[in-house]
């Protein structure tokens, strides 16, 4: 009897100590709806690889530090933006092509990719690790995205609280907005000028400022840009306000060389001195909170002057 009671009372702690930790991490379970599917995680995840700057902008805003990226356009690391905070990350590709090989090593329990991810990329990434795609296109409210993302990184209510802080900084700014004040974004490369999309997410910022957006802009519903404007062309883009990057120093070059023509010189933003420089990769690439208070640091300059 006796011993019958302690094999009971054995497989009774057994029980016990088996249910514990499953009921913690049932806790923690979530399921993330995603371009391929709802992808089941549990646990806080600790070795995270981010392909893209809306993921990593995101996760570094949230205070997760990424251990591999891909390089941003036109460069061999992240954006400068983002540098800092992102540290000594590994480079595991180029926008263009991710280094399967390159993310495998770093062995994620976590991969955060970019909208618009192809189906063999993904089939592939995520016998790696869990692979996160977002639903839709780029031209997606911006906020849909941080709070995937901050679902994913068990870090909710730190997605919450950082688009809060972006909304209430542009309360502050919008009241500086004069009504009907036309924006326009443009960058500059070697081969010449193009609009970027008012429906991208510096275009979702500027209009919940109160800014209006050229016609052109306006249009570009299903690329992030129009084709490359001849200088004739170029008042199309015109506004009270125009915001130019370039990329690299290629594209520095070109502008320079445009802006001693007359028809630059024609602008009504260059003849009023509304003609804003700022970096072409935050503001044609960049997405996310970090991106916002570049953005808006620029707006608040631009407005001051």
């Amino acid at each position: 009897m006796i011993g019958t009671l302690f094999l009971r009372a054995g497989f009774l702690a057994v029980g016990l100590l088996t249910l514990l930790p499953f009921t913690a991490a049932q806790a923690e379970q979530r399921s993330i709806d995603t371009a391929f599917g709802d992808v089941v995680l549990r646990d806080t995840p600790k070795r995270v690889v981010t392909l893209g700057e809306n993921p990593l902008d995101i996760a570094l805003s949230l205070g997760v530090q990424p251990i591999g990226s891909v390089a941003t356009r036109g460069s061999t690391g992240v954006s400068e933006y983002l540098r800092d905070k992102a540290g000594d990350i590994a480079i595991v590709g180029s926008a263009r092509e991710t280094n399967l090989e390159a993310v495998f090593a770093l062995r994620p329990d976590l991969i955060l990719a970019s909208t618009g991810l192809s189906e063999d990329q993904y089939q592939k990434l995520s016998r790696i690790a869990p692979t996160i795609v977002p639903k839709g296109t780029f031209f997606e409210d911006w906020r849909i995205n941080v709070d995937l993302y901050a679902k994913a990184l068990a870090k909710e209510p730190e997605g919450r609280a950082a688009v809060q802080a972006v909304d209430q900084r542009i309360g502050v700014l919008k009241d500086r907005v004069k009504p009907g004040q036309v924006v326009s974004v443009l960058r500059w490369n070697p081969q010449g000028p193009f609009v970027m999309s008012s429906h991208l997410f510096v275009g979702q910022l500027l209009r919940q400022l109160g800014f209006a957006s050229t016609a052109i802009a306006d249009s570009l519903t299903e690329k992030p840009h129009s084709d490359i404007l001849s200088l004739e062309n170029l008042s199309r883009a015109d506004g009270d306000l125009l915001f130019l990057g370039t990329l690299n120093a290629d594209g520095d070059k070109a502008l320079a060389q445009a802006k001693a023509q007359p028809a630059f010189s024609y602008l009504k933003a260059v003849r009023d001195e509304k003609v804003v420089s700022v970096d072409g990769q935050v503001w044609s690439s960049g997405a996310g909170p970090l991106a916002a208070g570049v953005i808006l640091d620029d707006v608040e300059k631009a407005l001051a002057h």
